[in-house]
């Protein structure tokens, strides 16, 4: 009983595999005949045969005139799709030259500013350092002595340093000066810092 069972099913198998490879082959002939057709259309033996049909009967295929128009339009058309190609490499080439050009301008720029910045703290340094020495000297001055120059100083000057100096000595050499000086140092010191924002 398995044996039959086993031999029905190869016999089966057997027989879809000659179904399917029967498909194939009628399938690659159909391929083949219609490969064949289209070959014997192009054939220029058989435009005489299409052109015996009669009238109505449009040509099957192209003459040499026709083809030698279509392979010149081809040719003219590659050539200007080679002109624009040359022209966009051309374009290209000169964007990838000016992108380099800006990058390295760029950085010369940044590297300048780097040193700008560099060189405007170091004269700023320079100069806040040269003002405290100077307030210094003025705070180690007798405050009559300071006094009296202070009184030949532009008032915003004379204010500014006043400001600099710790209150015990601006506070002395205030004393020495003139009532009118020493009000009018007062009204610029006030004053300084009044149009600062306060919020």
């Amino acid at each position: 009983m398995k044996k039959q069972a086993r031999q029905k099913r190869r016999s089966a198998q057997k027989g879809s595999l000659v179904v399917i490879a029967a498909l194939l082959i009628s399938s690659a002939m159909l391929r083949i005949g219609e490969g064949a057709g289209q070959a014997l259309a192009r054939d220029p033996d058989n435009d005489a045969i299409a052109n015996a049909g009669g009238e109505g009967m449009g040509k099957t295929c192209q003459t040499a005139e026709d083809m030698q128009a279509m392979l010149e339009a081809f040719q003219s058309r590659e050539a200007r799709i080679e002109e624009k190609e040359a022209a966009i490499r051309d374009r290209m080439h000169a964007l990838r030259i000016a992108d380099e050009q800006v990058t390295k301008k760029l950085a010369q720029l940044t590297e300048a500013e780097t040193q700008l910045r560099e060189t405007i703290a170091l004269a700023e340094t320079a100069a806040e350092d040269d003002l405290d020495r100077l307030t210094r000297v003025y705070e180690t001055m007798k405050p009559k002595q300071a006094a009296a120059l202070f009184e030949e100083m532009d008032p915003n000057f004379a204010a500014g340093f006043l400001g600099r100096m710790r209150p015990e000595a601006a506070a002395a050499i205030m004393a020495g000066l003139s009532p009118e000086a020493a009000h009018l140092y007062s009204v610029v010191l006030a004053g300084r810092n009044a149009g600062v924002p306060k919020e």
